[in-house]
């Protein structure tokens, strides 16, 4: 009899919280900032929109802003640290705006470019590329608490894209995304869902049963119980 390998239910993906710089605009790659108040409230909803889900594994990038949002979801089992889940490193545009940046280079384009003394697009999709590969051979549901342009790649890849048309892929703070197989089969990577946020509240015409949850937590729940 062929046994199937291993593979992820489902990879959960989750950006940090707000933090000051994310507020402001200015590009946070390595710089280690901690969450705003906001960003502690919204790090505890996803928690609250993931607690009835079993995971295997929760992996968080090292950064402080994503071990706080990890911490305050408050997720079993116990987080481990994965380094390969730290944001891109923006070099010399480190805490700069888009826009101060195309000021000075007009035609930029960080998932095209890269920036000066930080991660080149091969470089970090080729870091994507190798975390994949080792999530691809776990079993079970894994959480992924991680940032919004290394999230963005990370998608994008996982469906076979390129880095550039990861710009593509808006992602917000505390947001919630899901990437998965479709009919459980390995050669057919998906994006379930995309960039839920906690505030977005979807009443089903259909339903007619006053649960007013968000759409999207109810599909997230249906999920569990196929």
């Amino acid at each position: 009899m062929k046994t199937s390998k291993p593979m992820p239910r489902r990879l959960y993906l989750i950006r940090h919280g707000e933090t000051e710089w994310s507020l402001s605009g200015q590009y946070t790659g390595r710089a280690d900032i901690p969450l705003t108040a906001h960003g502690e409230d919204a790090a505890r909803e996803v928690g609250q929109r993931l607690r009835d889900i079993p995971f295997a594994y929760v992996l968080t990038s090292p950064l402080q802003r994503t071990q706080q949002t990890c911490a305050l979801a408050g997720l079993e089992p116990m987080p481990e640290i994965e380094p390969d889940l730290a944001e891109w490193d923006n070099g010399d545009d480190e805490g700069r705006t888009p826009a101060d940046i195309i000021e000075s280079r007009p035609d930029w384009n960080l998932f095209r470019d890269g920036s000066p003394h930080g991660e080149t697009p091969a470089q970090i999709s080729n870091r994507a590329d190798r975390l994949i590969a080792r999530l691809r051979v776990l079993a079970g549901n894994v959480a992924l608490f991680s940032h919004g342009h290394f999230g963005r790649v990370i998608a994008a890849r996982w469906i076979g894209l390129s880095v550039e048309q990861a710009q593509h892929l808006l992602l917000s703070t505390a947001s919630l995304s899901v990437l998965c197989y479709e009919y459980d089969r390995a050669d057919q990577p998906a994006i379930a869902l995309w960039n839920s946020s906690a505030h977005e509240f979807e009443q089903d015409p259909n339903q007619g049963t006053g649960d007013t949850r968000p759409t999207k937590q109810r599909t997230i729940e249906r999920w569990e119980n196929e």
